[in-house]
């Protein structure tokens, strides 16, 4: 991998952004050593201390692993990574990647459903209250790109109300990888962010505190919007001819 001397201030989040890329393009490959803590700081122009540093977060990040006495190596992220790297393998050199499109529609699918079940069981008059007011928000906004900010911070009050820390850790990974794909999918998701009744359908499960019902009342809603992104997701993979995994 071509290593670029720095000379910048934040001397230590440029190292590590610029060994996290080498990981995630695959310029340096799972099971690959890196070069020296000396060798690095030399390529790079900085301290030792200053290579140091960014290897502790690379390795928090479990994208390498690093042994005393015999430095770094790179991990395979597919199994040591985590869901904050979602931003950055979402949009790899400018473009969307499908197959990690996909995941995420996947993902979006399989958890909204399950979210609106706790939320239906959890739900407070207060969280009513927040879920309300997003949603009148949503319904008054005329902007189809407005319209999916708002859907985002709907689906994310319904997480306050879930009560699961795991789910917001989720949804707050997954949310920063979509965001930036929001303008181009716009028109994908306008029927569903439009679809008004579609979310009161919802609230009121959730307000009724019938789990079942809240469960298939979120799914009924994201169900047109997920085949629509699927298909978009294939239709991509066929025609990406750099993508290989």
């Amino acid at each position: 991998m071509p290593f670029e001397p720095v000379t910048q201030q934040s001397a230590p989040e440029i190292v590590f952004d610029q060994i996290v890329e080498g990981v995630l393009s695959g310029d340096l490959a799972a099971g690959e050593a890196l070069p020296s803590e000396r060798e690095l700081a030399r390529m790079l122009g900085v301290s030792r201390p200053t290579v140091r540093e960014a290897l502790k977060r690379v390795a928090a990040a479990g994208l390498v692993t690093i042994r005393q006495g015999y430095g770094a190596r790179v991990q395979d992220i597919a199994r040591t990574g985590g869901l904050d790297l979602l931003p950055r393998l979402l949009l790899r050199g400018g473009a969307l990647v499908p197959s990690v499109a996909r995941s995420i529609v996947e993902a979006r699918a399989a958890v909204g459903p399950e979210v609106a079940r706790l939320a239906a069981q959890r739900a407070t008059d207060d969280d009513l209250v927040a879920i309300r007011s997003v949603l009148d928000r949503l319904a008054a906004e005329p902007d189809p790109i407005g319209q999916q900010v708002a859907a985002l911070e709907f689906w994310s009050v319904v997480i306050d109300a879930a009560d699961s820390i795991a789910f917001r850790l989720m949804y707050n990974s997954l949310r920063a990888a979509y965001e930036p794909a929001v303008p181009a999918l716009a028109g994908v998701l306008e029927p569903e962010v439009g679809n008004i009744e579609g979310y009161r359908a919802l609230v009121d499960t959730i307000a009724a505190h019938a789990p079942e019902r809240a469960e298939a009342a979120a799914r009924a809603l994201l169900a047109p919007a997920t085949t629509a992104l699927l298909a978009l997701c294939e239709a991509l993979e066929i025609t990406d001819p750099q993508e290989e995994h």
